[in-house]
């Protein structure tokens, strides 16, 4: 139920937010500028719900004043109908409004993949999630920048680490990627056409940006070059440009080999160090303070299997939400909207059930 105390504190903030946004102080610095500027428009959206929800409100009291006329009572009937339908939804609206957002959603994603448990199989299903990805970014106006590979003895990847920017909300729409994934198909290297079980990590993390304040000393950093590798049959950099940043005070490592420039694949690594640094910092911060994660959001436990790809069968499953889609073939190019939704929705679900307790 709504309390209309909490949806007042909101609005009250308005005037000072929107203060805050003409003061050159403010405006100058782009992190307070930011936040106040989210601050304000989170505000906007309660005002919007909650006028709605109120007028609904008050149409419901003067429907049920006319009732008592006889000439007006059948219209009033109607009128009543009409809004006790509609009231359900709006108080919804005003409370996913209320729902804080998370800044970090709209940030880039850091997207690792990791062959796991099956051997080469378990390195072709990890190439076969990176062409998923690709797939979906590629129909949704999203870009993939490749920071690291290791292709697998007969293709795939034994790992990869890549980028996704641009599009809507990039580390919003694929955090809840994280975690294990697990395949079942007849491998291509299976004479008797047996069906193994392989598996692979995703792990999906926010770039860092200058908003985090992560300073980094260099005496913290060991940075090796090293000669990069071919990849697929295609000419060897034989340069020593590829790159690997170790992080020394917990021993994270990054690399990068995908650029022909030294400068470049070093700007690279350090990018997803920080964002690596970034992670942990933050589950060692949720696990001093206790904090249960109720919902999905971030929560990408790298042990959990969170879904499994049954090839025969043309299945798809989702363990956390109970949810199997048979449409595996067309999930596996892309076709990921349905999936995606579904997850979003719980996760709303899940968040509005612990807003409300």
């Amino acid at each position: 139920m709504i309390d209309r105390k909490q949806i007042d504190a909101h609005l009250a903030r308005l005037p000072a937010l929107e203060a805050a946004l003409a003061d050159p102080t403010v405006t100058s610095d782009r992190r307070r500028y930011q936040e106040v500027l989210r601050d304000h428009a989170h505000a906007k959206r309660i005002e919007a719900a909650a006028q709605t929800f109120y007028a609904l409100q008050k149409e419901l009291t003067s429907a049920r004043e006319l009732l008592d006329d006889p000439e007006l009572a059948e219209m009033a009937q109607e009128d009543l109908a009409r809004v006790e339908a509609a009231l359900p939804a709006a108080e919804e609206h005003v409370l996913r409004a209320m729902l804080p957002e998370d800044p970090l959603d709209s940030r880039n994603a850091m997207v690792e993949i990791r062959a796991g448990t099956g051997g080469n199989e378990a390195s072709l299903f990890a190439g076969d999630l990176f062409r998923m990805y690709t797939r979906y970014c590629e129909a949704h106006g999203y870009h993939i920048s490749v920071v690291d590979t290791s292709i697998g003895e007969v293709g795939g990847y034994k790992e990869i680490v890549f980028t996704i920017s641009g599009g809507e909300t990039p580390y919003g729409r694929f955090r809840f990627e994280s975690g294990g994934h697990r395949v079942q198909r007849v491998p291509i290297t299976e004479a008797q056409g047996r069906i193994h079980t392989s598996a692979a990590t995703v792990i999906v993390l926010p770039e860092a940006d200058a908003e985090d304040d992560l300073v980094i000393p260099d005496s913290d950093l060991r940075v090796d070059i090293f000669c990069a590798g071919g990849h697929g049959g295609q000419g060897v950099n034989t340069t020593y440009s590829a790159v690997r940043i170790t992080h020394l005070p917990t021993g994270l490592v990054a690399q990068c080999q995908d650029e022909r420039s030294q400068h470049r694949n070093k700007e690279k690594a350090l990018a997803v160090l920080k964002s690596r640094i970034l992670d942990a910092r933050r589950q060692a911060e949720e696990a001093k303070a206790g904090a249960t994660r109720l919902t999905l959001r971030g929560s990408g436990d790298r042990s959990q299997r969170i879904r499994t790809y049954n090839f025969p069968q043309n299945r798809l499953t989702d363990h956390r939400i109970n949810l199997t889609l048979y449409s595996l073939d067309r999930v596996m190019e892309g076709e990921l909207d349905t999936l995606f939704t579904q997850l979003e929705t719980f996760d709303l679900s899940q968040r509005l059930a612990a807003a409300v307790q």
